[in-house]
């Protein structure tokens, strides 16, 4: 069945349908990680996003109920060149078609999405539509171009917990799945801005019982339960929307060890009085490079944002808060430190799923935080 792929621009792509029929809106970006693509799917971070991957044969090694980072596909809609439909992997359960047929994420392949990732790359991330009902190109790019920006947009709404919850699932291994984890030394609590499940296990691995909590949880009720650390999730659409987070962030700092992580790094830094700003075309993959200003080593590290921290707001706002992480594709910030209290965050993911395992370690950092070392 033909599908189209129109942009608020006026660029129109054709292509084949796959997954399920029909049509979604969202804002069109590409993610340039060569595997992963179920993780990226069900990423909540991408809720109101249409995702194109860069790497051309996609679904090869299929779909398995493991590797989900949360309930559902979040993606609005799916764009590649050539989805696969043989699946060949030990582990695979259905193939990527059957999945978001089930799911109801439309797909289109046979796009060229390198022209489309050089488009989105030039003319920036903007509201687009697929569909395989309205196929006039001309409708499809006025309805594009009414969609609202993501600017404005607060979606941790849309994907946070409805109730508090204990997770107590520990990282995947060979020939056991996920495990028990050990034994708890702290207490974390966790707000979900749209978390992925591979966060939690990476507590939970490292001593932490971790309780999830709403995004709209006060400073009071988090205070309540006494945790010994405060971890603050990625998700989903603009910092600046999120303004009661910001506000329980803002009440929360030096009263427990903070850890912020993506949309949690830019909350933090709107609590300690910087500001943040979209990108052109955001950070999506699992091959960017950060460099640590305190050692000079360089991380190659799995990134999904479209907002950043910027630098010259944290500058004004204070010497306390002390720039830790740089990008090295556009010198944009990417961890955070207070200098006096025990809070910091990175922009990047250390969870590494999907992408490389360089940047565990903060998890560590976090515990050693927790434990006054």
């Amino acid at each position: 069945m033909k599908a189209i792929l129109a942009l608020a621009d006026g660029r129109v792509f054709e292509g084949k349908s796959f997954g399920a029929t029909g049509e979604a809106g969202g804002e069109v970006v590409f993610n340039t990680s060569m595997m992963g693509y179920q993780e990226i799917l069900t990423d909540p971070s991408y809720q109101g996003q249409i995702v194109t991957m860069t790497y051309p044969l996609i679904g090869n090694y299929g779909i398995n109920g493991e590797d989900v980072e949360s309930h559902t596909p979040f993606a609005s809609a799916f764009v590649v060149k050539e989805v696969s439909r043989i699946t060949s992997n030990w582990r695979s359960e259905q193939s990527l078609h059957d999945y978001l047929q089930h799911h109801g994420v439309a797909g289109i392949e046979g796009v060229d999405t390198r022209a489309l990732t050089r488009h989105i790359r030039d003319h920036g991330a903007q509201q687009a539509i697929v569909s395989t009902e309205d196929l006039d190109h001309e409708s499809l790019v006025r309805r594009a171009r009414k969609r609202p920006s993501m600017v404005g947009q607060d979606l941790v709404r849309e994907v946070t917990c409805a109730e508090p919850y204990r997770w107590d699932e520990g990282e995947w291994e060979l020939g056991i799945g996920y495990g028990k984890p050990r034994e708890p030394r702290f207490e974390v609590v966790a707000f979900d801005f749209g978390i992925k499940r591979n966060i939690l296990r990476m507590l939970t691995s490292r001593g932490c019982r971790v309780t999830v909590v709403p995004a709209s949880t006060s400073a009071g009720e988090v205070l309540a339960m006494n945790p010994d650390g405060i971890f603050l999730s990625n998700g989903p659409g603009d910092p600046e929307a999120v303004t009661y987070a910001v506000k329980t962030i803002r009440e929360l700092i030096g009263q427990k060890p903070i850890f912020g992580i993506c949309l949690g790094h830019q909350l933090m830094g709107l609590a300690l009085g910087g500001r943040t700003y979209k990108l052109k075309f955001g950070h999506h993959g699992g091959n960017q490079p950060v460099m640590d200003l305190a050692t000079g080593k360089v991380e190659i590290t799995a990134q999904n944002h479209g907002f950043a921290v910027d630098v010259e707001s944290l500058q004004s706002a204070g010497e306390e808060v002390a720039l830790t992480h740089i990008n090295l594709n556009d010198r944009t910030v990417e961890g955070l430190v207070h200098k006096r209290l025990p809070v910091f965050s990175v922009q990047y993911h250390p969870e590494s799923s999907p992408g490389p395992h360089d940047s565990e370690y903060l998890f560590g950092r976090f515990c050693a935080m927790m434990a006054g070392e």
